[in-house]
């Protein structure tokens, strides 16, 4: 790419850096860019240096919001006495798009992973039972981490302290449907949807 001006050069390397993005595609999008619309491209600008400087966490779930509090938290139709545990923003939004769950989330940012070198430290997980302890009317948990050796063993440790913080609230577990290893980002909509659906209580 010796023969590309630098800023063309520079950009490439950058979109390289996106996941699913190869040194072909790089160039595509950087020489599309180059080719539209002046008006697009200083839009597209703003909209990412926005996304960076405009978007922070709810101060509840950790979803991502403009405001202190996301849109699920703050509707008063959700229901507040359940609570779906997830690991990032995309399996909520998975679990979203099936329309079969109308109760609250709590996002992780991660699962206990030693090897990646993430702790319980590194995600949202204190977070989580300080909001159980200070939940009222909390009914049920559904833990809905990946069924990886990760995420089994980030839902055993949210059972076990849950449990240890109050004895009452339903702990469950998504399973049916969903096959042993996968990621519920690349799961489909009918069978994440059974798995809510058929969910069972949560046991080590």
């Amino acid at each position: 790419m010796n023969n590309y001006p630098e800023i063309i050069t520079n950009l490439i390397q950058h979109l390289k850096k996106l996941p699913g993005i190869g040194e072909k595609t790089a160039m595509r999008l950087t020489f599309h860019l180059l080719n539209s619309d002046e008006n697009f491209v200083s839009s597209l600008g703003n909209l990412i240096i926005n996304l960076k400087q405009k978007i922070k966490l709810c101060k509840i779930c950790y979803n991502f919001t403009e405001k202190e509090i996301c849109n699920i938290c703050s509707n008063p139709n959700r229901d507040k006495t359940i609570i779906c545990i997830v690991e990032d923003v995309n399996d909520m939004i998975n679990i979203e798009s099936t329309g079969k769950f109308n109760g609250l989330y709590h996002i992780l940012h991660g699962v206990f992973s030693p090897i990646s070198g993430i702790t319980f430290e590194n995600i949202k997980i204190k977070e989580l039972f300080e909001r159980v302890k200070n939940s009222k009317n909390l009914k049920e948990i559904i833990i809905a981490t990946n069924p990886t050796a990760e995420g089994n063993a980030t839902a055993v440790y949210i059972k076990d302290n849950i449990e240890k913080i109050n004895k009452n609230i339903k702990i469950t577990r998504i399973a049916v449907g969903i096959p042993q290893g996968a990621e519920l980002e690349y799961i489909d909509k009918i069978t994440l949807s059974k798995a809510l659906e058929n969910r069972l209580t949560f046991k080590n």
